[in-house]
């Protein structure tokens, strides 16, 4: 389990971000964070960092009235990879394997994200997607993977982060389509993907799409709909974006993949992944230990 303690400095981070996304005025800008602050030093230092990040940004939308502080930072990364990925998927199917590299797509999918991209110029992004997509490391995680789908009956696919999302389908194209749903957020958080964004994507004309009824920055399967809870406990494989669903769901017991990059040392010192790898790592509940494919 790891501490909320030891995640405070990242949701100050994260905190100050969101509301300087949201509110211009300094002074207004300093009040928000008093009372995140507050929150923090009142609230159940037992929860899954996902739960407090939640009523993290509850308290930052509340305070600022602004009920999507990253809108305009997620339609950014949405046009950016819907540019991107013909490029990109042109190169992936021309490989020897495309599915795997329609993985390493995917998980490269997750440098999309607001702690990283919001200092990246959109060029830095291109040039970081080129180097992820030519790292051969993958393909025993891919075979995997392919594997596990071919066997299973239902998939759910959780996604993470807006313009990630349109990595996924990538992936998602090449899986047993009508065995997969995808989840994603139910209302606004950071800048997770939601309905909205898997409608820009393109995914909502490939394969079903489920919002989970949740504000989580994670899937916390306890604050989600009654209709996705059934599909969650339905599912006999998961494939998981980012390290918000690994951190809720990592001891969840179902066969799981999950497609991330390591943010921290809580997460690192967790997986054995170093801070800052993108990696796929395999759980499979009690059967067998877990298994981390690194990418360079």
């Amino acid at each position: 389990m790891i501490a909320i303690g030891d995640c405070l400095s990242c949701f100050v981070r994260q905190a100050s971000e969101a509301t300087a996304f949201c509110v211009p005025d300094g002074e207004r800008r300093g009040a928000v964070m008093r009372k995140v602050l507050e929150e923090l030093a009142r609230g159940d230092w037992s929860l899954t960092p996902p739960a407090m990040a939640q009523i993290i940004h509850r308290v930052i939308r509340r305070e600022s009235g602004i009920a999507d502080p990253y809108k305009d930072f997620k339609a950014r990364m949405n046009r950016l990879a819907l540019d991107m990925l013909p490029h990109l998927l042109r190169a992936a199917d021309s490989e020897e394997d495309p599915f795997t590299a329609r993985v390493r797509l995917a998980v490269a999918g997750n440098l999309l994200d607001a702690s990283s991209s919001t200092a990246m110029s959109d060029a830095d992004i291109r040039t970081a997607f080129d180097r992820v997509c030519r790292c051969e490391c993958t393909q025993g995680a891919a075979r995997a993977l392919s594997d596990a789908a071919g066997r299973a009956q239902r998939i759910l696919y959780l996604t993470d982060n807006a313009g990630e999302i349109v990595f996924d389908r990538a992936l998602i194209e090449a899986l047993p389509a009508t065995k997969v749903t995808v989840g994603v957020r139910g209302s606004p958080v950071g800048d997770d993907a939601t309905l909205a964004d898997a409608e820009v994507s393109g995914l909502t004309a490939i394969v079903k799409v489920l919002a989970n009824g949740s504000d989580a920055p994670g899937t916390l399967i306890e604050d989600c709909s009654p209709e996705f809870w059934k599909v969650f406990e339905a599912s006999d494989l998961i494939v998981a974006k980012g390290q918000g669903n690994y951190e809720s769901l990592s001891s969840a017991g179902q066969h799981s993949f999950f497609l991330m990059k390591v943010k921290c040392a809580c997460v690192s010192g967790h997986t054995g992944i170093p801070v800052g790898a993108l990696a796929i790592r395999e759980q499979n509940g009690a059967e067998a230990a877990p298994r981390n494919c690194i990418m360079p």
